[in-house]
């Protein structure tokens, strides 16, 4: 098995929001990986005490634990107990009622000698590469599903649409969440390789149409993750009208975590 894992940030004078881990059992049976991208704080704050860097380390490493440690639990289950348990752990010094408490987009995927389970919940993406070659995107689409107008502001995307029915949803301090991720299980025997990326490493297909989901693995696999990462940041630095950017970020942090199985 061959794995590789690059998270780089947007601004380098400013903490990386995305964690990126892989599991590998004692057993030698299987493995896991874990891709999460912490959601930008908004300048009026939290309500939390926290940084956003410091929910996903902790939520990020709770995943690594349970999704190697628990194989048979199932990955929406994992999730929520790694939510509750990071909730717990400043549940008495801030508020995880308010909106924007810290929160994460989050891919897993485990893999066993009989199975590859997988979830999605928010704007990542899981690449499945088939053993045929076939390439497919696993994606929590409800996002991008929604009009623009909704997404005016940050003020109507907090009262209306974030974490709540007709929205997306995130993982933050609710447990339940888990519930409305993106999840399946696959054959093992169907799967020939894996590859999670933030939407910051995404940016090459989503953003800039440079080529699809499988050109994007292939990219990946012939040339490597820092590759990819450093094809998008050449294209944001290039889009100077903001035709492709539109009023995202110039640079976002992108993490990029690839697995031959």
């Amino acid at each position: 098995m061959r794995t590789e894992l690059l998270s780089r940030p947007g601004d380098p004078d400013r903490p990386n929001e995305d964690f990126a881990s892989v599991g590998l059992p004692a057993s030698g049976q299987g493995g896991s990986l874990v891709v999460l991208d912490g959601v930008t704080p908004p300048a009026d704050g939290t309500g939390c005490l926290h940084s956003v860097p410091w929910f996903t380390a902790r939520l990020g490493g709770a995943l690594t634990e349970l999704t190697v440690s628990l194989p048979d639990v199932p990955l929406a289950e994992a999730l929520s107990r790694a939510i509750a348990r990071t909730a717990e752990t400043h549940s008495g010094t801030c508020d995880l009622s308010h909106s924007r408490t810290p929160q994460a987009t989050v891919v897993l995927a485990r893999w066993t000698p009989s199975a590859v389970e997988y979830l999605v919940l928010s704007d990542s993406v899981l690449l499945v590469e088939a053993a045929d070659g076939t390439v497919g995107a696993v994606l929590d689409d409800r996002l991008a599903r929604l009009p623009r107008s909704a997404l005016a502001t940050d003020a109507l995307i907090d009262a209306d649409l974030r974490n709540r029915e007709g929205g997306f949803f995130t993982a933050a301090a609710d447990p339940a969440v888990a519930a409305r991720a993106v999840t399946g299980v696959l054959p093992r025997g169907e799967v020939r390789a894996l590859a999670a990326l933030t939407d910051g490493a995404a940016r090459w297909v989503e953003r800039f149409r440079e080529g699809d989901w499988a050109d994007c693995l292939g990219l990946v696999r012939k040339e490597g993750a820092r590759a990819l990462v450093e094809r998008v940041r050449e294209l944001e630095l290039a889009d100077t009208e903001r035709a492709f950017l539109g009023r995202s970020k110039t640079h976002d942090d992108a993490t990029v975590v690839y697995a031959e199985l």
